[in-house]
């Protein structure tokens, strides 16, 4: 036999040979998300915090870093976030080895800063308060629940940590046990500075005094606002908050109003607020919802009679939209009893409905309802029954009404500059929807209460880089905020965090060989638009803060 000299590859081949040597991963958001993270200075937090053994081959502060990165740009389970590196450009930009991100690494960290996190989320808060100038004089503090499934026994939890336990779930999935979380998001762009982790029992109301003090330690001194919703509203809360002197603004529980204020208000009186909420400004003024306020005092009265009573201003508001959609819901509300109530009226007598007490137990049990069960003289039961006008005219005067309090001095903010700034609660709200959405907290796969807490705090940094990446694009784009290109119809929007994301997420990165660099693959000027309002330069291949 005789040997052959290989034959020389053609020129086709050696291109197959470069071309099949390309490998594309996916970039997304990972260089915005990093660069955040490195002027947060994450990692550096957390190794401070957590220090990691000398051998290890990732920090803690790495492995936190690359599942908040995971979070922004494609959540998965502790279990996939190594899959997940593999995909996409997590060697390229934060220099980690996909395979050491397995989950007993991501379980290790998550152990490791539990202990801390209350110091991580103040430390945190302090850089990206002094980093990106956002103004802290108004503060909006809200609490949330995370349903969680999975049996959690409380007596295998670790009671130094948020115990994973039944309490009243925003989501009302009361047959699932829950964890909660509460957020402080700044008047200026929304931006959650502050987070805790708490019990699935923990009670709202009691958690406010807690906030404060976190709040005011966060602030470094400088006097700010707390705003909260009606959960803030108890003798022990005012009276703290009076104390320490930090003003707020709540709405009172509607249990809390006395009977007869609502009806006793002269509508001609109120002032009509000059404000438009944002979900308004394209409509005709004649469609916009309208608000008008009126003022008095409101007295709040202790447990014990010895106690002082605090006087605080008492803000009256009126809402058209509230007051359609309570209209609304009534009419709705009245027609389905009025259904029920003539079926049963029909019924009566029957076989089902023989007896007074047999009627008497189906009825809808509403306040205006007033009926009345009759008997002919066999036995033979008859239902008549009407609404109470009266009743009813009581309740349409509480339409779209609401209240306010406050200890504000009235030269610092009058009535209609109170609800304003009240009405920036929906930021806080809005965030707690861009962390069950786009950063999916749940459903959460850990193991222990200490890692679900860890877990979600994790997830808290992630929201707080959301809504650093939304602020920057918007004021990157001066007063108006608005730009063309994120929807197919092209119209001019205010940029949210999600749709940055969802447009940086389609971008990849070409990684050649040796001798050709690596390219990223923008397909759309969209993109490009994003990249300069965010300031990011994509040419390089590895990240300044690896």
């Amino acid at each position: 036999m005789t040997s052959r000299s290989p034959r020389p590859r053609s020129e086709r081949q050696r291109l197959e040979c470069v071309v099949t040597s390309v490998v594309e991963k996916r970039l997304g958001a990972l260089p915005v998300a990093a660069e955040f993270l490195r002027r947060l200075d994450v990692a550096g937090i957390v190794d401070g915090l957590c220090p990691s053994a000398a051998s290890a081959h990732l920090t803690h502060g790495q492995v936190i870093e690359a599942l908040v990165a995971n979070r922004l740009t494609s959540p998965m389970p502790l279990l996939r976030v190594g899959d997940w590196a593999r995909v996409w450009a997590v060697e390229e930009v934060f220099g980690i080895e996909p395979a050491l991100l397995n989950d007993d690494r991501l379980a290790r960290a998550l152990d490791a800063i539990a202990p801390r996190l209350e110091q991580l989320a103040g430390t945190v808060g302090a850089p990206a308060i002094a980093e990106f100038g956002i103004d802290v004089s108004r503060l909006h503090w809200d609490m949330t629940s995370m349903s969680v499934h999975g049996a959690y026994v409380e007596e295998d939890q670790d009671d130094q940590f948020p115990v994973i336990k039944y309490g009243h779930p925003k989501d009302r999935r009361t047959d699932l046990k829950q964890i909660q979380a509460g957020i402080a998001a700044s008047g200026d762009g929304g931006i959650p500075v502050h987070a805790r982790v708490f019990d699935g029992g923990a009670a709202e109301v009691r958690q406010v005094v807690g906030a404060m003090k976190d709040l005011r330690k966060l602030a470094g001194g400088q006097d700010f606002l707390m705003v909260a919703d009606a959960k803030l509203v108890s003798y022990a809360n005012i009276a703290a908050l009076l104390e320490a002197g930090v003003p707020f603004i709540a709405p009172v529980p509607a249990a809390q109003v006395e009977d007869g204020v609502y009806a006793a208000l002269d509508r001609e009186q109120a002032v009509v607020v000059d404000w438009v909420p944002q979900r308004d400004a394209g409509k005709d003024p004649a469609e916009r919802e309208v608000y008008r306020v009126l003022e008095d005092v409101h007295t709040l009265a202790g447990p014990r009679k010895r106690d002082p009573v605090p006087t605080l201003r008492r803000i009256l508001v009126h809402s058209t939209a509230n007051a359609t959609g309570q209209q609304a819901a009534r009419a709705k509300r009245l027609a389905k009893a009025a259904e029920e109530l003539d079926k049963l009226a029909r019924a009566a007598g029957g076989r089902h409905y023989k007896t007074a007490e047999k009627i008497a137990a189906k009825r809808r049990v509403t306040a205006c309802l007033r009926w009345h069960v009759h008997q002919d003289d066999v036995g033979i039961p008859s239902l008549e029954w009407g609404f109470d006008q009266d009743v009813l005219d009581a309740e349409a005067k509480a339409d779209g009404r609401y209240v306010l309090i406050t200890p504000l001095p009235a030269g610092q903010a009058d009535p209609a500059q109170v609800l304003i700034q009240y009405k920036g609660q929906g930021a806080v709200e809005r965030r707690y929807a861009d962390f069950k959405g786009p950063l999916a907290v749940t459903p959460v796969f850990v193991q222990h209460n200490r890692r679900a807490a860890a877990l979600i705090q994790v997830i808290c940094l992630a929201l707080l880089v959301f809504c650093l990446i939304e602020r920057q694009v918007r004021r990157a784009l001066g007063p108006e905020q608005t730009m063309a290109g994120l929807y197919p119809d092209n119209r001019r929007v205010r940029p949210t965090g999600r749709m940055i994301l969802y447009h940086r997420g389609e971008l990849n990165l070409r990684i050649g060989n040796v001798t050709d660099p690596p390219t990223v693959q923008i397909t759309r000027g969209v993109q490009l638009h994003l990249l300069e309002l965010l300031g990011i330069e994509v040419t390089q291949t590895r990240w300044p803060h690896t």
